[in-house]
């Protein structure tokens, strides 16, 4: 049996491997001169989008050195539900959160926003970027120029970065057309944008091994004997550039 969802996610991955090789690779490169130059890594989305900030931060496999922007009143567990909504549009909230974290020049931030056209991403992309950092986006480049900013500056977030990762999505996430339903199901943005991170994490974690770094800052799992001193060690060289609690 084949399933149509599994078919288009393949399709998509994909579209991703041929078309955005060259901003992946170029990605790599920005993180490997911050992790040399002991610059810091941030990374934030809004509601769904920040699924990829949980997906990065504090896991085996993973870069220590993801720090992950959370925001009060854009992650799942709020409630109503339907406050992240508002808050991601909410003017000043996304440079109230670059003002807030110890973003310095250098440093690199991502960003992951679907449609990209709320206010919170645009600010944080902005003010980031006003501090010296590089910032990287992932996107859906189709939905995001089939849409208004929702922001005074009338740009989206692919306007303000530089450099973008097209996630390949269909128009408002959703990819499944069902017969008799006007919604399409099935979103495509987490599964796609979480295969493109970790991409990123293995492909950086390659060029420091062939560059000589024996230890490179990935995480050991903390549930294989030994993980929980091995951890210890990089943590402890990349203290400088960690700002999550421990």
């Amino acid at each position: 049996m084949r399933f149509e969802y599994i078919d288009k996610i393949k399709q998509i991955l994909k579209d991703v491997e041929e078309l955005e090789s060259e901003n992946i690779i170029k990605s790599c490169e920005i993180l490997v001169d911050a992790i040399l130059n002991k610059k810091s890594i941030f990374i934030f989305g809004a509601s769904h989008a920040g699924i990829l900030a949980e997906e990065v931060y504090y896991r085996a496999g993973g870069l220590v050195l993801f720090n992950p922007i959370f925001a009060k009143g854009l992650s799942l567990d709020t409630s109503p539900i339907s406050l992240t909504s508002q808050m991601e549009r909410l003017e000043g909230y996304g440079t109230l959160l670059a003002e807030k974290t110890p973003i310095k020049s250098g440093d690199v931030v991502f960003i992951h926003s679907v449609s990209g056209r709320n206010p919170v991403s645009i600010e944080l992309a902005i003010e980031s970027k006003r501090k010296g950092a590089k910032i990287i986006a992932i996107t859906n480049l189709t939905y995001s120029k089939s849409v208004l900013s929702r922001h005074k500056s009338n740009k989206n977030l692919y306007e303000v970065t530089d450099l973008v990762i097209d996630n390949h999505g269909d128009i408002g996430d959703a990819a499944i057309e069902i017969k008799g339903h006007r919604q399409k199901v099935g979103a495509t943005s987490t599964v796609i944008g979480a295969t493109i991170l970790n991409t990123i994490v293995t492909e950086v974690t390659k060029i420091l091994i062939d560059m000589g770094i024996d230890v490179p800052p990935v995480f050991y799992s903390a549930n294989l004997d030994g993980g929980d001193e091995k951890n210890k060690k990089i943590i402890d060289e990349y203290k400088d550039v960690i700002h999550y609690e421990l």
